[in-house]
């Protein structure tokens, strides 16, 4: 978990907010499976993430100059890249579980 997810989650426990959300480790537990591809002669790697039900996310990096890439530095970039876009899918879900709660 991002050091600023860390904070936002500690804030939200630390100020009692207990309706239904997404946490961090919710997000963490979408995930079954990872991939990364760097394409030949470049430094752009991609993260392909694999969710629980099949779906999958991905997420990039690319050093501006090749003197700086770092293969560690760019899968890392890139994950979270890609994880950062299971929180909108992911809250979506919820929200729609809440609205049809709502209605029925």
């Amino acid at each position: 978990m991002p050091n600023d997810e860390a904070a936002i989650e500690n804030e939200i426990q630390s100020k009692g907010l207990t309706a239904p959300r997404i946490t961090p480790a919710d997000i963490d537990a979408t995930i079954s499976g990872e991939d990364y591809h760097r394409f030949p002669g470049t430094t752009l790697t991609i993260c392909c993430l694999t969710l629980q039900n099949g779906f999958t996310v991905t997420g990039e990096s690319a050093a501006a100059s090749p003197e700086n890439y770092d293969e560690a530095i760019g899968r890392r970039i890139a994950r979270e890249n890609a994880r950062q876009k299971i929180w909108a899918l992911e809250g979506y879900l919820l929200r729609n579980r809440l609205h049809r709660t709502a209605i029925s």
